[in-house]
């Protein structure tokens, strides 16, 4: 991590960070501002695409400018040397539950030190792509404790995204465990892969709840993003026991699953409401063709039939069109990929820079990118180069933002923003 920032608070370190050797390579690195590589006013992103013949539907779909003010930003390493993360959410009280891919469950304290592993997690299928995944606390769990958490479980015939709901017990040793745990929401059919399970979790200021997922990647399941029968490459919107809302648009449809809110989607790993509270995602495409969208109901996002992009091998996507009249366009585009995962909803003020922007965290940009909107459009996008894979962005009660790293099979850091 030669060029991460860690201006490191003391009070924040653990002691095996203290004495560990990343610890010497990261602390001399300079601040990121976001602006290395490229200049305000031009785009961030230099590389050519990989679809070098694709046009964007309209001006500013990608490639925006960068803003002419990014502000400096000073990084501070409040948890290190932790498991392989793939969620993170705030307590009510500033403590960190998190879910590390593996299939356990920890409470970071406020020194950035992680309890015991919660008792009462299911088992996970952690094989590829999949693990425990994302992590939610429900609109009362100040009173109520609950939990919801996605994760990959084994099945007859394969395997899928599954959603959980616990309460959570602390403990007085900094962990504790899940009572009355209950899948509430299985995304069908299963499938024997190991790719492309999604999945965030966010709830609507209704309450409601909004499950992404994906649609296994293979050339045989991937069709089924544009299946209503199938629950794979879909975004679905249910209750808090998993059941379809009565204003889905598919509810009471013959042939449709009613708990489907958008289709046509290929890998959703970042998801967020944004000051209206309306959900916005980010989905992975292919070699080119990550995706920014504001799933509306009933539409559809094109995969695998319509995508920015190319397929691995270099040849194109079906029959290689951006564009169809029956199709959504995204609203905005990366080609090359950023990998998204992650994404929040900055309405701080402790980066005043990036009030009601979007965050997404980038694994293969390897830090975050900040979406600067007006209206439904990105007019600028800015990155901070972290030199690490990002897993998940959020807000945190202090107006900071807390980004979690990743390193593939190994540790990682939970990563605190500011303004330096």
């Amino acid at each position: 991590m030669k060029s991460l920032t860690l201006l490191l608070t003391a009070s924040l370190m653990s002691a095996s960070f203290l004495s560990s050797p990343a610890h010497s390579q990261m602390e001399s690195a300079p601040v990121a501002t976001g602006a290395e590589g490229a200049s305000s006013g031009k785009p961030a992103e230099t590389q050519a695409p990989n679809a070098r013949n694709q046009k964007p539907a309209f001006t500013g779909q990608t490639r925006a400018p960068q803003p002419a003010n990014m502000p400096a930003i000073r990084t501070d390493v409040v948890a290190d040397n932790l498991p392989h993360l793939w969620s993170m959410e705030f307590l009510p009280d500033g403590r960190m539950l998190v879910t590390a891919k593996a299939g356990a469950m920890h409470i970071i304290s406020k020194d950035g030190k992680p309890g015991p592993a919660i008792e009462g997690v299911p088992g996970v299928l952690s094989a590829g792509q999949g693990g425990l995944l994302d992590v939610a606390l429900a609109p009362d769990h100040a009173q109520t404790g609950m939990v919801f958490f996605s994760f990959s479980e084994a099945r007859d015939g394969g395997n899928g995204t599954s959603v959980a709901s616990a309460k959570l017990v602390a403990d007085g040793a900094g962990g504790g465990k899940l009572q009355d745990l209950k899948i509430i929401f299985r995304q069908m059919p299963s499938y024997d892969g190991n790719k492309h399970f999604g999945s965030r979790l966010v709830f609507g200021p209704d309450k409601e709840l909004y499950v992404t997922v994906g649609e296994r990647s293979d050339p045989q399941p991937r069709v089924q993003a544009q299946d209503l029968k199938s629950g794979l490459g879909k975004t679905f919107r249910i209750d808090v026991n998993g059941k379809p809302l009565p204003g889905n648009p598919f509810a009471g449809r013959e042939g449709a699953r009613p708990e489907i809110w958008s289709y046509g989607h290929r890998n959703l790993q970042a998801a967020a409401l944004d000051g209206q509270g309306r959900l916005w995602t980010v989905e992975h495409g292919p070699r080119g063709g990550d995706e920014l969208n504001r799933p509306e109901a009933g539409k559809n996002y094109g995969w695998p039939e319509v995508t920015y992009g190319i397929d691995y091998s270099g040849k194109p996507i079906g029959k290689g069109i951006t564009a169809m009249k029956e199709t959504e366009q995204p609203v905005y585009f990366w080609d090359p990929v950023i990998a998204p995962s992650g994404m929040a909803y900055y309405d701080g003020d402790a980066i005043p820079e990036w009030k009601n922007s979007f965050l997404v965290g980038g694994l293969v940009s390897q830090g975050v990118v900040v979406l600067h909107t007006d209206g439904d459009r990105v007019t600028h996008e800015e990155r901070v180069p972290l030199q690490a894979r990002i897993r998940d962005v959020k807000v945190g009660p202090d107006g900071a933002v807390y980004a979690v790293t990743e390193s593939r099979g190994g540790a990682s850091s939970i990563i605190r923003l500011t303004k330096a």
